[in-house]
């Protein structure tokens, strides 16, 4: 009951409709356009907002928090600009969710987080050179989050929809919208979260397996929407990395609005019952192969409809709570980034994503 208690505080304790951001890059060679080690720059810039990941070549940008989704990916756009002029003459940071040649591990960080996970993960944990765009959202209410946790875990596989952008690996076309959460799914408690029914069986599952040895803290608790312990918010991380912050500043608006009307929905008592996870998964995998090209099943009654319709759907309903409108969405629902890097193809991507990293 102890940690029933504690983390229903943490989650009641945060400023209701703020909003941060996590985003993962990576450093590459301007020659081979291969990955190279990041932590010599990192050292150079000194900047705690901007640091090292998991892989020796990936960093990741953190932002504060802030009531205003827009200044959030501002503050990205500033350490964007920061990491460019870091580079060396041979270097760039890309924004990259799979890197479109690697085949196989790469080389991890001097971390000991590093040296703990490549001891129990073994060289899956090396293979993990995936980077997405996570969204922290906060509701200063432990019901109003675990609610809206579940309504956004219906939602997953629209958002991975509108959001992928990885359809190369080991230098071929996968043919899959993002092969990101494919490569991801090596590593346990990945993919559709489960349902929780109450923080009481949250906070029993933690420390079971806190407990038994699986895992170190909850930070290994890698679902694609989790409830972050720490931060008392809920963490979305389905979205493949945007290549640009317009891009991001599109999406990140978009789940904004998206989560306040939830919100909303929530104080009326109108938000659904938790759908079963394999129909999410279902639909997840539609998602990731298909993208917005595809169809999803209806959660409930199993009628198919087109992905695009679903968002589009999705978009007229969240405009209300996003000033300014959501037309930037709709752009990429009807010319969804991916198709442009299919035409560039694995090789020609590389150079793109590097000069258009700081739009």
């Amino acid at each position: 009951m102890a940690h029933d208690l504690a983390l229903g505080a943490a989650f009641a304790g945060t400023v209701p409709g703020t909003i941060g951001l996590e985003e993962e890059l990576l450093l590459v060679d301007r020659r081979s356009w291969l990955p190279t080690a990041a932590a010599d720059m990192l050292d150079d810039i000194g900047d705690p907002r901007i640091k090292q990941e998991l892989p020796a070549c990936q960093v990741e940008i953190a932002t504060s928090v802030y009531k205003d989704p827009s200044v959030a990916v501002e503050e990205l756009r500033r350490c964007r600009t920061r990491l460019s002029k870091a580079c060396g003459p041979g270097q760039a940071v890309i924004a990259a969710p799979v890197h479109p040649l690697v085949d196989g591990p790469v080389e991890l960080s001097a971390t000991a987080r590093a040296g703990g996970l490549g001891g129990r993960y073994r060289e899956i944990i090396r293979r993990q050179l995936v980077s997405s765009l996570q969204v922290h959202l906060a509701f200063g209410d432990a019901d109003c989050t675990l609610a809206v946790y579940h309504a956004l875990r219906d939602l997953l596989p629209e958002l991975a929809a509108l959001a992928g952008t990885a359809p190369f690996a080991a230098g071929r076309d996968t043919g899959l919208c993002s092969v990101r959460p494919v490569i991801a799914g090596q590593l346990p408690r990945q993919g559709v979260p489960p349902i929780i029914s109450s923080w009481e069986q949250f906070a029993e599952d933690l420390e079971w397996a806190v407990r038994g040895g699986a895992v170190t803290d909850p930070s290994e608790w890698w679902w694609e929407l989790r409830p972050h312990v720490r931060f008392g918010t809920l963490e979305l991380r389905v979205l493949d990395v945007p290549a640009t912050t317009e891009r991001a500043g599109a999406i990140v608006r978009f789940v904004y609005a998206l989560a306040v009307r939830l919100t909303d929905l929530h104080h009326l008592g109108e938000l659904p019952a938790p759908a079963s996870s394999w129909r999410i998964a279902e639909n997840r995998w539609a998602a990731l192969r298909d993208g917005v090209h595809g169809e999803l099943l209806d959660l409930r009654t199993g009628a198919a409809r087109s992905t695009r319709r679903c968002l589009h759907h999705l978009v007229d309903a969240a405009e209300l709570y996003a000033p300014g409108g959501l037309d930037d969405v709709r752009a990429l629902v009807d010319n969804p980034p991916v198709d442009h890097l299919r035409a560039l193809g694995p090789h020609r991507v590389l150079p793109w994503l590097a000069d258009v990293f700081g739009g």
